[in-house]
């Protein structure tokens, strides 16, 4: 069988994630810098041989510099001693378009399990001869499991930010090439 390479069309993918802000409302930011790679026996999605996310936490955007500074800073992401995030997935079990994705996170040098919902969107041909693969990727994590433990409490009591960190990442693969094994 051969390995099919895959590396992620930046234009056409977006990874985003979701937290509360005074647990009233929800603040939306993404990452601008990001590396895909997925090998794959043939086109089968499900004998995955490697998929790996590294995000580079410099590229934080939320919409706001002052924030975004915030983030980057000791009281959570601390980019000076910890520049990149990383998902390597273990797993991939599908049902149709349906899938879960197994893997494991680690940011701040703390690696724990994470399971991403997926829904398959297929595999096409694109315009200029190639193909490309679409999923959209779901889930969630407690920063403070990462040691994101920064937060302030208001004047009535409540929290500034939540523990709750939703996941979204909508993911166009472009086959690179196929690598033949040699028998």
């Amino acid at each position: 069988m051969a390995t099919t390479k895959w590396g992620v069309d930046p234009v056409h993918t977006d990874i985003t994630f979701k937290v509360k802000h005074l647990m009233i409302t929800t603040v939306t930011g993404h990452f601008g810098k990001y590396t895909v790679e997925v090998e794959t026996e043939g086109d089968d999605f499900k004998n995955a041989k490697k998929i790996e996310f590294t995000a580079d936490i410099n590229s934080i955007d939320t919409g706001n510099e002052q924030r975004n500074a915030h983030l980057r800073s000791a009281d959570f992401f601390n980019v000076d001693k910890n520049p990149q995030l990383k998902f390597t997935g273990t797993k991939y079990e599908a049902n149709g378009d349906e899938g879960k994705l197994y893997g494991d996170l680690t940011i701040g040098g703390i690696t724990k399990p994470l399971t991403l919902d997926v829904e398959f969107g297929g595999i096409v041909p694109d315009p200029w001869g190639g193909e490309r693969a679409g999923f959209n990727i779901k889930g969630k994590v407690s920063r403070k499991e990462f040691g994101l433990l920064y937060n302030a409490v208001t004047e009535a009591g409540g929290v500034v930010v939540g523990d709750e960190v939703k996941i979204n990442a909508d993911v166009q693969l472009v086959k690179q090439a196929e690598v033949k094994e040699a028998v």
